[in-house]
């Protein structure tokens, strides 16, 4: 099956979703524009403003003195969104499960109930730990120091039953057309050069193995009802935290090269996903989007090494990227040289107002998709043994009363994937400057989606036009709006 055709048959499950969307938006007049906008201050919780009605426009026509002009044009498209969504770590799991059993469900439908939540389609699941948990380091196979396992007959997921597995499950039946994508933070240690979790690399002579870790764990998770769409071999593979002397800072990673990550998907990984006969995409590199090597950042010369090998990139459905470093367009850039190879945004929470802004720039720069980094905290931050401390996420439990608070992050995403099903695909709109910023979609059944955001203090007036006709709006001091209309004369798909 070729990579499109995967797509595809992706977005025809997807269909349900897209029908269960529309349902909860009635008919209003063919040609009124819909509108639904948050507030910084949370007066506004994606809240339903009244609609708005077209005016003929000639493309001439310029708006008020002070206003924007949006210029939207549907038959100029870009990228298709495969999801949008954030992860299911052992953080977010834990807090879920601290809570009562009603209470959770109703929690999970706000996160991916596309009728009564904010429909997230997307979720990134960790193989084994990752820094954000609170429980010990581990992966799927812990051996004794000095102990081996080249059958793999020690591999078990048991510690996810506890409450990460759980909460996965629950997901996906409060949203069957839900995907999941994972990462390891480390090979089990005794596969690696310096026996830990901690930092290292992994060691040429078990590279079969490994890829066999990867068969043992998709596996697994079929098993329990948890299909995975598509793995990354390793998350942030230029950081070894074994190198820090400080030992706050250690915690499960492992060193690769782009070389190293080419060879192994070329000759290990592709040819045993295949042999089991297992659909499960590889998306290579899972790191910044920074253009030149920094730090711990390889940048753009990673990925180029693997998709540069025409046997490694056969078995690469898509390239990852995280945003701690660089800018978006290093996504562009990247899409540019490899337009065959989706660019995915895998990790990195956006943040108050200008997180909006920030969700645009990703969208705009030819993301397919995107997924924040840890949905729930408790008010201390917790559960997190690893080193970098957060006090926000999109929801926060109250530990005194196991109440779960949303966040202005809630509904600003909101404004996003409620209105953004599988299968929308971006279209040509004004770039945004300054302080107001927008993003531009088709949806499936072929209404227009354009969704804004003003980073000012001050309210932003502005003007759209598409084809022949206008409207004109006004987007409060930092706020986010969705508008979304039929638009006439483009087919769906």
């Amino acid at each position: 099956m070729t990579r499109g055709h995967r797509f595809h048959d992706v977005l025809r499950r997807s269909r349900l979703a897209l029908l269960i969307l529309t349902s909860t938006l009635p008919s209003h007049a063919a040609d009124e524009i819909r509108v639904w906008s948050t507030s910084s201050d949370l007066r506004d919780r994606m809240t339903e403003k009244p609609g708005i009605t077209w005016v003929e426009s000639a493309a001439s026509t310029t708006p008020a003195r002070g206003a924007s002009l949006v210029v939207v044009d549907a038959n100029r498209a870009y990228q298709t969104l495969l999801g949008l969504g954030a992860s299911l770590e052992s953080t977010t799991c834990s807090n879920l499960f601290r809570i009562p059993e009603a209470e959770r469900e109703r929690v999970m439908d706000l996160l991916v109930n596309p009728r009564t939540g904010i429909g997230m389609n997307l979720m990134r699941v960790c193989m084994g730990t990752s820094d954000f948990t609170g429980d010990p380091w581990y992966s799927y196979d812990d051996l004794p120091a000095g102990g081996t396992d080249p059958g793999l007959e020690h591999f078990s997921i048991e510690k996810d039953r506890s409450h990460v597995l759980p909460m996965l499950q629950l997901a996906r039946k409060r949203n069957a057309d839900l995907l999941f994508f994972a990462s390891p933070w480390s090979p089990p240690g005794w596969m690696k050069s310096n026996g830990t979790l901690i930092g290292g690399t992994l060691l040429p002579q078990w590279y079969s193995a490994y890829a066999q870790y990867f068969v043992r764990f998709i596996q697994a998770y079929e098993a329990e009802g948890i299909p995975i769409h598509a793995v990354t071999v390793q998350n942030e593979p230029g950081v070894d935290r074994a190198k820090e002397k400080n030992k706050k800072w250690h915690y499960p990673s492992c060193g690769w090269t782009g070389e190293q990550e080419r060879d192994f998907i070329r000759d290990h990984l592709g040819p045993a996903l295949r042999k089991a006969g297992l659909k499960t995409r590889i998306w290579c590199y899972d790191h910044n989007y920074n253009l030149e090597p920094k730090g711990d950042d390889p940048g753009l010369a990673y990925p180029r090494a693997i998709l540069r090998d025409p046997a490694a990139a056969a078995f690469v459905d898509g390239v990852a990227f995280h945003g701690y470093e660089g800018k978006p367009e290093g996504m562009s850039t990247f899409h540019r040289e490899f337009p065959e190879h989706p660019v995915h945004f895998t990790e990195g929470s956006v943040f108050a107002i200008w997180g909006a802004r920030d969700l645009i720039d990703r969208l705009r720069n030819d993301a397919v998709s995107y997924n924040a980094w840890v949905m729930i905290l408790d008010e201390k931050g917790r559960p997190n043994n690893g080193p970098f401390p957060a006090t926000r996420a999109i929801l926060r439990l109250h530990s005194d009363t196991l109440q779960m608070e949303e966040l202005f992050e809630y509904y600003c995403y909101g404004q996003f994937m409620k209105f953004l099903p599988r299968g929308a695909v971006r279209v040509e709109s004004t770039p945004g400057s300054g302080e107001f910023h927008n993003v531009a979609f088709r949806t499936p059944d072929g209404a227009l989606v354009l969704v804004t955001a003003n980073t000012a203090d001050a309210a932003q007036r502005f003007t759209v036009r598409e084809g022949p006709r206008a409207f004109s709006a006004e987007l409060g001091p930092k706020s986010v709006a969705t508008f979304r209309w039929p638009s006439p004369g483009v087919r769906s798909k």
